[in-house]
């Protein structure tokens, strides 16, 4: 414990360097623990030196358990553990505890990162990463590194069966599905028509399944960008969701039928792509205020916009 510090032998011949919150009267004076002031009192006076030990290396704990988040701590253990060769399977097995007690923290996984990195062997990574995702399937931090560890050790061939497991799990997972975009095409190589085609298949099922569900409409609307397609390539689609049927110049909406306001939002997307402005107008007015009124005024906004660009074109 860090108050033990004050009455430990091995620390006696360190001076801890108090905290220097803005001289006699500082403004905004923070409230430490007692044991927390003492304990980076020590870090502050061992760092001064840039002393590498043991004991230093077991100070960084005791103030990781107590303030997971102190970066400088972090870095400073990285340090220490390279420069004393420490075993890093050893220093990966101990993060897997604190990551159990702090999941929502980053520096964890960016402490992991460089561990990792100069292990060069993932061996560990993709079991300890999906018993942290079975905590928290949406941690964006564990995503994050999942991301870097792909990269790194170019392990992409596991990545659409992971996510298609998570997705099936959870078909709003917003991270699943952005982690499977990146799977397709985080590569940076041109993963070809047949790819993209499947892959808006995938997207079409599982809005069938959840037809308001933002996640996978993104990954629709993301896809069809990507692979340079129009967006009416999928009118028939959202014409059948939104219950659509139209005239020249007018919408009409089957209010029994219809399943999915972001259909209705995307096409009246493709209607105003095709400056069919009195359809897009229509569709609009029908989100504002009916469909989707949350969003009344970026409803109207659309429309009003849309209006004013026909009537400078005309």
């Amino acid at each position: 414990m860090p108050l033990a510090y004050l009455s430990d032998y091995s620390w006696d011949d360190v001076i801890p360097i108090p905290q220097d919150d803005g001289g006699e009267n500082p403004l905004a004076l923070i409230a430490y623990h007692d044991d927390y002031k003492i304990a980076t009192g020590y870090l502050r006076a061992v760092m001064s030196i840039e002393e590498v030990s043991d004991r230093a290396l077991q100070l960084t704990s005791d103030l990781i358990f107590m303030n997971p988040a102190h970066y400088t701590v972090w870095a400073y253990r990285a340090r220490l553990l390279f420069a004393l060769k420490k075993d890093l399977e050893e220093e990966l097995i101990w993060v897997e505890e604190v990551s159990r007690q702090f999941l929502k923290n980053y520096q964890i996984w960016n402490h992991r990162e460089v561990i990792v990195d100069k292990y060069d062997n993932p061996i560990r990574e993709l079991p300890f990463i999906e018993e942290m995702l079975e905590l928290d399937s949406k941690n964006y931090h564990v995503w994050s590194y999942r991301q870097w560890l792909v990269r790194r050790f170019d392990l992409w061939v596991t990545e659409l069966a992971y996510t298609d497991h998570m997705i099936q799990d959870d078909v709003r997972n917003n991270s699943a599905w952005n982690h499977r975009f990146f799977a397709v095409f985080g590569k940076g190589e041109d993963v070809g028509q047949s790819v993209i085609d499947d892959e808006i298949d995938y997207a079409k099922s599982a809005i069938l399944k959840a037809p308001q569900n933002a996640s996978a409409w993104n990954y629709l609307i993301g896809l069809l960008k990507r692979g340079e397609r129009p967006m009416s390539d999928i009118e028939k689609f959202c014409n059948d969701l939104a219950a659509v049927q139209t005239t020249e110049h007018a919408v009409n909406v089957d209010n029994d039928r219809i399943s999915s306001a972001r259909a209705l939002e995307v096409l009246a997307d493709i209607y105003n792509s095709r400056n069919e402005v009195d359809k897009a107008a229509q569709a609009w007015t029908l989100l504002a205020e009916k469909y989707d009124p949350i969003r009344e005024n970026y409803w109207k906004f659309k429309k009003s916009q849309a209006i004013q660009r026909l009537a400078a074109t005309a």
